[in-house]
């Protein structure tokens, strides 16, 4: 199929032949036709399988056939979760519309620098604002921007921001909004719960899903290799070398680990680099930019990396901290094999997060062989779980090192306290029902109202 196809205007067509972008992705063709006909979606798609093309094309066709209201409006707004996807966003549109007749001003916002001059931008308005959630309610807060002529809204990376953390954020912006818009969800991954929220905020959406999980994916090999946790680094910097990995993304699971395993490396001789989210943002810009020009060849980085980096031929992935989640680990390994591209993806496991990677396997229905590599062979093995009276044999929680002195020194351990997470132990963000975050869904909720 070729986008012409589609029902693209010329100039999007001109600008895709340009990118040399010639046949569109499963979840372009698929999405694309929906959004040009108005309606809601909810689409599903691989990490890197082009779902910011999917959404950003039909919004600038349909922009381009409207007339922008002078002063402070919107016409489309895009909220993603992180300033990394939301620069990518940008640039996205600006390369898509560039040959349209009527020229589309696309602004790009977040926090960690200073607002004025992004209000300053906004005073004569906008036809796409992409922004994360807590800079556009800073602008909303000052008056910087109006509601008034949003015809789109887009979540990108949707499961992230109707989680949990984004919630009362999310809310005020959904209350801030016109009730009458096209309103698109896009993401990797749909967990239950989100998808119960998704569709309570969309008005009869149609449900796209093109592509298998992202665990099934031939074109990523996935790797689990068993390491005592302090050999991991030195593991890591064997693997670098004997693998030839010309760039690899190393995932951690605190700031200072960034800082502490890139410096281990750099004295080690290898080109590295922290990224988190407390560094500046001309930090993380050069950071980003040094690892995509190749003059840095490992980046440590937290999950802010996990969602909205795009990295051309990013060989591998490696999980020096396992995520807390199944659905961090599909967003972390596909930074890799992106757009049908080969890519490897290596899990460091270890005697405390045996059981948690047995969890990720698990939620991913994926079964891993363990490796172990000559001259970093595990001294520790992991204890079985087995089932208690206290705990009815949950899985993924073993016993504490003082509940085994405890009981080797004869002392009663009460039930309740026979088993303790493992430090990175799986646990599932808390979703509450639509309900509960937007009382404004088709749900009505007695006794609360927005704050």
């Amino acid at each position: 199929m070729a986008f012409s196809a589609l029902g693209l205007s010329a100039p999007l067509l001109r600008a895709l032949a340009e990118e040399k972008h010639l046949e569109p992705t499963p979840i372009q063709a698929a999405a694309i036709p929906v959004i040009l006909s108005g309606t809601d979606v909810r689409a599903s798609a691989r990490t890197g399988s082009g779902k910011t093309g999917a959404f950003i094309l039909p919004v600038l066709q349909r922009l381009a056939g409207e007339r922008r209201e002078p002063g402070r409006h919107v016409r489309a707004l895009v909220l993603v979760p992180t300033r990394e996807l939301a620069i990518q966003v940008g640039a996205v549109a600006r390369r898509y519309a560039r040959f349209l007749p009527q020229p589309i001003k696309t602004l790009v916002v977040y926090g960690g620098i200073s607002a004025n001059p992004q209000m300053q931008a906004l005073g004569t308005g906008a036809d796409i604002l992409v922004a994360t959630p807590g800079r556009l309610l800073d602008l909303i807060d000052q008056n910087a921007v109006s509601p008034a002529a949003v015809s789109v809204l887009v979540l990108d990376e949707a499961d992230r921001l109707l989680a949990l953390g984004f919630a009362e954020e999310l809310a005020r912006i959904f209350a801030w909004l016109p009730p009458r818009r096209q309103t698109l969800f896009f993401s990797a991954t749909f967990p239950a719960a989100v998808a119960a929220l998704a569709d309570g905020l969309l008005r009869d959406a149609v449900v796209i899903q093109v592509e298998p999980p992202l665990s099934a994916a031939a074109d990523i090999v996935q790797r689990a290799i068993e390491v005592d946790a302090p050999q991991r680094t030195q593991l890591l910097r064997h693997l670098v070398e004997t693998e030839g990995w010309t760039r690899v993304l190393v995932f951690v699971a605190t700031k200072y680990a960034t800082e502490h395993v890139a410096d281990k490396l750099l004295r080690a001789g290898l080109e590295a680099a922290p990224l988190h989210g407390e560094l500046s943002q001309g930090a993380r810009t050069a950071a980003l930019a040094d690892f995509k020009a190749g003059t840095v060849r490992v980046l440590v980085a937290t999950d802010l990396a996990a969602r909205g980096l795009d990295v051309v031929d990013l060989p591998a992935v490696v999980n020096y901290d396992l995520p807390r989640s199944a659905v961090d680990y599909v967003h972390r390994i596909g930074r890799t094999g992106r757009a049908g591209a080969a890519g490897v993806a290596v899990s460091f496991i270890s005697a405390e997060t045996h059981a948690h990677f047995q969890l990720i396997e698990k939620r991913n229905v994926v079964k891993l062989t363990r490796e172990q590599i000559e001259g970093f062979a595990p001294s520790e093995t992991a204890v079985p779980v087995v089932a208690s009276a206290g705990t009815g044999g949950v899985k993924g929680k073993r016993k504490s090192k003082k509940d085994k002195l405890r009981e080797a020194a004869g002392q009663t351990v009460p039930a309740a306290a026979t088993s303790s997470e493992p430090a990175a132990a799986f646990k599932p963000e808390r979703l509450a029902e639509p309900a509960e975050f937007f009382p404004w869904s088709r749900r009505v909720m007695i006794g609360r109202r927005l704050r």
